[in-house]
């Protein structure tokens, strides 16, 4: 499991960091005090849980907890706080746990037991595991549509959103388009651009531009997906071009 720690204070955190490494195989991957920077790092790379301060600069622990629990991929939330008052809030994010300070070790050894636990029941049974392993749960009309992920044909950026195309819909998801590129088989998907996925397999033409980058046009759509110059490399390798 890959966590991250938000708590702006530094024993805490640093307690908090010896019991996790002490009574879990949990990798703690980065640290932070403030909230802004936090959501940002969690958009961006995929963790397994959070341990959440509530009072932290930049957003409300709260406020952060609601944003991730709209990301497709739902990671572990852990409070870590010395309020009490704030259990209804941490119920209502559906939180893992929520742990008050100052810390009991005991309390703490059988949060991660719980946690390590309730992580390999979840992987046993995840969908990789069974015949939904290429199906993906996406949003149209206030409705729930599986779709086929090899039926995508792009994927774009749209705010905290992220806009998804087949041939014929256009479906959404609640997730960052960094966030959603993460769940995404990378056998056939390449995110070609900070605003753009592209399903490889849908690829009929490959049209040079601009400062030595590329246009591509998609099978079923006629819309073309930039690759920005930064991804020209990686996409030439991975077209063997």
């Amino acid at each position: 499991m890959k966590a991250i720690i938000i708590e702006d204070e530094f024993l805490a955190r640093q307690e908090l960091r010896y019991f996790i490494e002490n009574y879990s195989s949990i990798k703690i991957v980065n640290e932070f005090e403030d909230g802004l920077d936090a959501l940002k790092f969690i958009e961006e790379n995929e963790v397994d849980v959070i341990f959440l301060d509530i009072n932290i600069p930049s957003i409300d622990g709260v406020v952060l907890a609601k944003s991730v629990s709209k990301f497709s991929k739902k990671p572990y939330i852990v409070f870590i706080t010395a309020y009490r008052e704030h259990a209804v809030e941490a119920f209502e994010v559906e939180a893992f746990d929520y742990i008050l300070k100052p810390y009991d070790e005991s309390r703490i050894r059988s949060m991660l037991r719980k946690l390590e636990t309730n992580y390999m029941e979840k992987s046993n049974n995840s969908p990789s595991k069974n015949s939904m392993s290429n199906k993906i749960n996406l949003w149209k009309n206030e409705k729930i549509i599986i779709v086929d992920m090899d039926d995508i044909c792009y994927c774009e950026a749209k705010e905290r959103t992220t806009s998804v195309f087949t041939k014929n819909e256009e479906y959404s998801i609640n997730s960052s388009i960094s966030q959603f590129y993460n769940t995404l088989p990378k056998d056939s998907f390449f995110k070609c651009h900070r605003s753009y996925i592209v399903n490889t397999t849908k690829i009929i033409e490959i049209i040079p531009w601009f400062n030595n980058t590329y246009n591509l046009r998609l099978k079923n759509t006629s819309f073309e997906v930039p690759v920005s110059r930064s991804n020209v490399k990686e996409f030439k390798r991975i077209m063997n071009i």
